[in-house]
């Protein structure tokens, strides 16, 4: 599943590269028509205004894309894309693995009444979630006395919590580096403004506003980025924390069940 997404990321960001290198080319006659409304009359201006079709949001961020920066927004954006594909594989992966453990509890302890530990273990190899795994590693070691169950159920309970939070990791990169590289194109920004500064010899408005454009533009992707996959983030912490307490109380459950079967059959 995971390189399915990979593989989806990869074509989001083919796709959108395609877009902007259209959107690049599309923006290019648009010089003459802002020519036209800077040199019409201060009474005309709001006629003009008015009378101007509003532009789509889609290509207004292509628009706000380019004039950022082509270099260091493809970057915010791939963090993007990658980011969101490595949590919507988590979050269908932690939805499969949350399960009714309450129900599959009751099939194990009514097989293990019916046919010993192999018939529950035949039971838990039936689902795949986190919690049959452990049954099954408790179950394996029925017949070896409470202890070696309740090893068991710790060891493995250990791995399964640990491939819950697999590609986590990741995204907490993204996260750092999406508002990172929105910084560095500031301060690259500003650079290029107060380079233009000196090679104009004047500070007015019209030399400075290139690079504080790039500057702010590149910032506000980045942390849009970041929030955005900070949101995916805290709700896949949620699921997983959720799904750890349904391990561990299905443990318990499940090593009391095993005791009174201890018990019984002495």
């Amino acid at each position: 599943m995971k390189k399915f997404f990979m593989i989806l990321a990869a074509a989001g960001v083919m796709a959108f590269c395609a877009s902007i290198a259209s959107a690049q080319d599309a923006a290019a006659p648009e010089a003459p028509a802002t020519e036209q409304v800077a040199e019409a009359p201060a009474n005309d201006l709001a006629a003009l205004t008015a009378a101007a079709p509003e532009v789509p949001l889609h290509q207004a961020l292509k628009t706000k894309f380019i004039e950022g920066g082509a270099g260091f927004m493809s970057l915010i954006i791939i963090c993007l894309i990658i980011g969101l594909a490595l949590a919507i594989e988590r979050i269908i992966s932690l939805s499969f693995a949350k399960t009714n453990y309450k129900k599959l509890l009751k099939k194990v302890e009514d097989a293990l009444a019916e046919g010993g530990a192999e018939k529950a273990i035949e039971v838990c190899n039936n689902s795949k979630s986190p919690v049959a795994t452990i049954f099954a590693t408790a179950l394996a070691d029925a017949d070896k006395g409470i202890e070696f169950v309740e090893r068991a159920v710790v060891n493995q309970g250990g791995i399964e919590e640990s491939g819950l939070s697999s590609g986590l990791s990741w995204i907490s990169l993204f996260i750092a580096i999406a508002p990172s590289l929105g910084f560095l194109g500031t301060v690259i920004g500003m650079i290029q403004a107060f380079d233009a500064i000196q090679a104009a010899g004047d500070i007015s408005p019209n030399v400075v506003a290139g690079g504080m454009k790039v500057a702010l533009i590149t910032t506000v992707a980045g942390l849009i980025v970041a929030i955005i996959l900070q949101v995916f983030y805290n709700y896949i912490l949620a699921k997983i924390d959720g799904i750890t307490v349904d391990m561990e109380e299905a443990s318990r459950d499940l090593v009391n069940i095993l005791y009174d079967y201890e018990k019984k059959n002495k």
